[in-house]
């Protein structure tokens, strides 16, 4: 597949798409440990799983309890799927690089099962990416 740079399309063989969801999540018990060297560790965990899954993030930011992701996925992705790998992968990266972590959190559980899930049009894409990168200004 290619994505063609003059337009916000990818096309792959007999199909043309844009498919696009902004995904939020919290941390259990809504602890604020995603900071400092945490939240940049996360960060590249998710990035890396992401494209290991075929899935690009456009826009991401973490607050101290929450995160934020606009993701770009394919037909075949099921995002049910995605949230769950990109959840597990980044939870035992950080608890392997930050035992600490256990203890804000009593049954060692990072992430809550939960998270938000909207598509997001063309109409809207960019006000997203807006409101996902001013999170931290708020």
């Amino acid at each position: 597949m290619v994505n063609a740079k003059d337009s916000a399309l990818t096309y792959g063989r007999g199909y043309v798409y844009k498919i696009q969801y902004h995904v939020v999540w919290c941390v259990k018990y809504r602890r604020k440990v995603l900071i400092d060297d945490v939240e940049q560790s996360l960060k590249k965990e998710l990035l890396a799983t992401a494209q290991s899954l075929g899935v690009h993030i456009s826009a991401m930011e973490c607050m101290p309890d929450h995160i934020h992701l606009l993701l770009d996925c394919s037909p075949q992705h099921y995002i049910p799927t995605i949230v769950k790998v990109l959840k597990g992968n980044s939870a035992r990266h950080l608890f392997m690089f930050y035992p600490s972590l256990k203890d804000n959190l009593w049954d060692g559980h990072l992430w809550n099962p939960s998270y938000f899930v909207a598509t997001v049009s063309e109409q809207t894409s960019r006000q997203i990416e807006e409101y996902i990168s001013r999170q931290k200004s708020r």
